[in-house]
């Protein structure tokens, strides 16, 4: 069924501590099998793809979902465990569902974007995703990884710790707390027009928190998120951001945010007035119900994008509450002003906040950082204005049609099988792969400082594939542009994560820049925002075999090709070579049928 006003916190009180309990709860939870066996226990669960009537904004639509609910169902499994999810198909379209933050480790074929790792579960078929969630912990998410499905399609997955949380409090519960964006009308549509005539999408009608928007969009004060509080405990706020093509703040008023985890890796507890988060990531953080309520007995929540681009995007505010559970009756209204929220185009605020981000870095949590690097790749990230073909009318700039690319280079998809499966058998289709993708820019120049048009270049389109030898020591330095608009771009990195330990403004130097770098104690990510007209630097090590999606994670950009694959070859022996592809992996077939 649908979502109702909140999700309530899973109490755990003292009894964090105990992964006898927790377990306990895992097993009884529903849709949950465990073997009996000394191995690694097997969670199982059932997602169905399914429309379901949804309304908000007084608008009623049918909406994707998974099991009817919007947002979906929350996976929760514990560290070392073994996962099935039978994922069926009940709609007439393609999809698929990915683990986002799994690593995935020798188990690529579950990874789950289309026609990456798979082709798509077609209507009334079914797929189970097998994987094992090892050397992780924390908080990640799941959603659809076909066309703009993720706007419905997604949910948590929490990974419970096999040892003891290392926090500075005791938790009284955990809260998971989901962003995202709602559509009056249809997104495939949305998608559709954005590619048809190469202009730039339609914005969200709204921002949403746990699927609803608040009291600031009409109709919609009882679609608001609240969640009940005792005063004086701490609780673990679990934040996820689902939204397709914003990075957002957040903050509670009058309360400090103390961030103690990123993208299930721990870290340095640090607090904040709020947080910046960007699509695909997430930030567990605590909270203390310390202050003294007015009347109301509420504090205001809030969500509003931050700004770096010029195109159009939903420039609202979506509201919830933090309501202190009180002896006395409310006696007024409470107030919907967050003063600790971030201006919208607070960059100062989004930088500081990345720069306090740093690894825990202990001794039972060490920061396994690269120290050295066995390859360098420059990876220009751009949008690009494309000559508009003859006989068609373009809605970009200037009459032409938007598109993006890596090193100038537009990703295209091939749509009869998927990269991977055709990587592991040596195919031959009509999109042919090849392992040349540009290491370095095809051109140098000012790439955050010059006229974005005098120098702005038509893409080339194809299926160039970055691939490196098992074990390789990989140093990735995104770099911004100013073509079209110096915009913060969130790029995700799919079976791996990567320790970002450098970033700024400008263009990357490589000869005065790493001397800065930060290898002690770097954040360790699977999305990274790389800076609005500067660059980010990363390091991971490819350990992963099998093939790889790198990716913007505002969809309209992928849309538009701004994304790239890594090829991980296998290693010496069979425990670091890819499995063979499951017996129920879906087929392509005629994508036009």
């Amino acid at each position: 069924m649908e979502s109702s006003s909140c999700i309530v916190g899973v109490n755990i009180k003292q009894c964090h501590y105990c992964f006898l309990l927790v377990s306990l709860l895992m097993i009884l939870s529903l849709g949950n099998s465990v073997s009996s066996s000394s191995s690694p226990p097997t969670k199982r669960f059932h997602f169905n793809v399914e429309w379901k009537q949804v309304t908000r904004l007084c608008h009623t639509k049918p909406l994707l979902t998974v099991n009817g609910q919007y947002p979906g169902p929350t996976i929760a499994v514990s560290e070392g465990d073994k996962v099935e999810i039978k994922v069926t198909n009940s709609i007439a379209e393609n999809a698929t569902i990915h683990w986002h933050g799994v690593r995935q480790y020798r188990t690529a074929w579950a990874d789950g974007p289309a026609y990456i790792t798979q082709c798509p579960i077609k209507g009334g078929q079914s797929y189970t995703y097998r994987f094992r969630v090892a050397d992780q912990r924390g908080t990640l998410l799941w959603h659809s990884h076909y066309t703009w499905q993720r706007a419905s399609v997604h949910g948590a997955f929490i990974i419970y710790p096999r040892l003891p949380y290392p926090l500075p409090s005791k938790i009284h519960a955990e809260i998971p707390i989901i962003f995202g964006e709602w559509w009056n009308g249809d997104v495939d549509a949305v998608e559709s027009e954005m590619m048809k005539y190469g202009g730039g999408p339609n914005s969200s009608d709204a921002y949403t928190i746990n699927g609803l928007p608040g009291p600031l969009y009409p109709c919609s004060a009882k679609d608001t998120f609240i969640q009940t509080v005792e005063r004086g405990n701490t609780y673990l706020l679990r934040i996820i951001n689902a939204a397709l093509n914003d990075e957002l703040f957040f903050a509670v008023a009058n309360h400090n945010l103390k961030v103690v985890e990123v993208d299930a890796a721990y870290t340095k507890p640090f607090s904040t007035p709020a947080i910046m988060i960007a699509p695909g990531q997430t930030t567990n953080v605590l909270l203390t119900t310390d202050q003294s309520p007015d009347s109301s007995g509420m504090f205001p929540m809030a969500i509003t994008p931050y700004l770096t681009s010029v195109f159009p995007f939903d420039n609202s505010t979506s509201v919830g509450f933090l309501k202190y559970n009180l002896k006395t009756k409310p006696s007024s209204t409470p107030s919907l002003k967050v003063p600790n929220l971030p201006k919208m185009s607070d960059t100062p605020f989004a930088t500081q906040f990345a720069q306090k981000t740093r690894s825990l870095a202990s001794r039972q949590y060490p920061c396994r950082v690269p120290k050295s690097f066995d390859k360098r790749v420059i990876v220009m990230v751009s949008l690009n204005l494309q000559d508009c073909p003859p006989h068609m009318t373009c809605k970009g700039y200037d009459g032409k049609r938007f598109f993006a690319s890596m090193n100038n280079q537009s990703f295209v998809r091939p749509l009869t099988t998927s990269v991977l499966e055709q990587h592991y058998k040596n195919l031959t289709t009509t999109v042919q792969l090849s392992s040349d993708f540009p290491e370095q820019p095809p051109k140098k120049f000012d790439f955050t400082g010059v006229d974005p048009l005098t120098e702005n270049m038509n893409t080339e389109f194809g299926s160039k594939i970055l691939t490196v030898p098992y074990g390789t020591n990989l140093e990735i330095v995104l770099q911004g542009t100013s073509f079209l608009n110096t915009e913060n771009h969130p790029i995700h990195i799919h079976g791996h994560n990567f320790f970002i330990v450098g970033r700024g403004f400008g263009n990357y130097d490589p000869n005065v820049d790493p001397a800065g770098y930060n290898l002690v104690d770097p954040p360790e990510r699977n999305t990274v925002p790389v800076p609005a007209g500067g660059w980010a630097a990363l390091r991971l090590r490819a350990d992963n075999p099998g093939v790889w999606f790198i990716h913007c994670h505002l969809e309209e950009h992928t849309s538009w090709g701004l994304a790239m694959a890594l090829a991980v070859r296998d290693g010496p022996g069979p425990a670091q070579s890819l499995l063979p592809p499951p017996d129920d992996l879906p087929s392509c077939g005629d994508p036009h049928a």
